[in-house]
């Protein structure tokens, strides 16, 4: 179970006064945001869906809906991904990603780089579930080439099992690696896939070092100059997730942020996903390796009450 979440479950929780407070938020002339920000971003998951039910219980009326008719913008797309149940969450990123014209090649990447084998399981059955649609089959449809097979590859989910480190197989594996890109005219990047997307963390991570040893290369070094496109961002993200999944985050949110324009989408759908998995462990990392906070990147970067909302759910300041 994760438990370096920002958000928790509230106590104490009354669903029915939570319905009410919302329905009087967004009743008549006018919004009162500041409530419907502060309920939603204080309230875990399970806490939300009980309002939800709550609010038609009380008023005959969707929540959702509602949300959606009141608010606007940033502030609404935050909102309504909130209400989201944490089950769904990814399998209806995936959706969108791979919906009409244009893949969004970007969720695609991360999600399945950070995603645990029993979250890629679980993910395939909801998607089957609520779209009544096999989620390889769309994604093989919507991809090509080398970047398909490494995702086909993490969507079988049968990554090893942590049980010890084979120090002849590390090495085996690093040499193959270092044959199959330094020193090889052209890549064999199956090889690359089939180590990354199969193997297990605790080896990977030996892998990564004893790569270092032999071929005077980070891993990450060789993929960047070995590989491009769509490809090379998935391993680089898988390898980074295998190092650390809340420093991996922390690189999205920076970039996210970084320079001009915001990408909202990645922000909006990273703080949400992971603000009751790991938010402080990426809070951390951000930290450590960006020399601002997280709370104020979001500060500078954003603003109004998709700022204030933002701000809650990042649940402080590192500085």
């Amino acid at each position: 179970q994760y438990t370096r979440g920002t958000v928790t479950a509230f106590t104490p929780f009354d669903a029915r006064a939570d319905a009410e407070a919302l329905r009087k938020a967004m009743k008549g002339v006018g919004t009162d945001e500041e409530t419907v920000l502060t309920i939603l971003t204080t309230r875990n998951n399970a806490q939300r869906q009980e309002i939800a039910s709550a609010f038609k219980t009380l008023f005959g009326r969707d929540l959702v809906d509602d949300l959606k008719s009141e608010l606007t913008g940033k502030f609404e797309t935050l909102m309504v991904s909130l209400m989201r149940p944490v089950y769904i969450f990814d399998a209806h990123a995936l959706k969108h990603a791979i919906k009409g014209a244009g893949t969004n090649e970007k969720v695609l990447t991360e999600i399945f780089a950070s995603r645990t084998p029993a979250e890629v399981q679980n993910i395939k059955q909801v998607y089957q579930q609520e779209y009544e649609a096999n989620l390889e089959d769309k994604i093989t449809g919507e991809t090509s080439g080398h970047f398909q097979r490494l995702l086909v590859v993490l969507l079988q989910a049968n990554r090893d099992t942590d049980v010890g480190v084979d120090e002849a197989l590390v090495e085996q594996d690093a040499q193959v690696l270092f044959r199959a890109g330094e020193l090889k005219w052209g890549t064999d990047e199956e090889k690359f896939i089939t180590i990354l997307g199969t193997r297990s963390i605790s080896h990977l991570r030996r892998v990564f070092d004893k790569y270092m040893t032999i071929s005077g290369f980070q891993i990450e070094e060789t993929i960047d100059r070995e590989t491009s496109g769509d490809l090379e961002k998935l391993l680089l993200a898988v390898v980074k997730c295998i190092r650390s999944v809340p420093a991996y985050f922390a690189e999205t949110l920076y970039y996210s942020m970084k320079g001009a324009g915001t990408d909202d989408d990645t922000l909006i759908r990273v703080m949400v996903s992971r603000s009751e998995v790991d938010l402080l462990d990426i809070r951390q990392e951000f930290r450590k390796n960006f020399a601002k906070s997280l709370y104020q990147m979001i500060q500078k970067d954003t603003s109004g009450d998709y700022r204030k909302a933002l701000l809650l759910l990042c649940g402080g300041d590192d500085d």
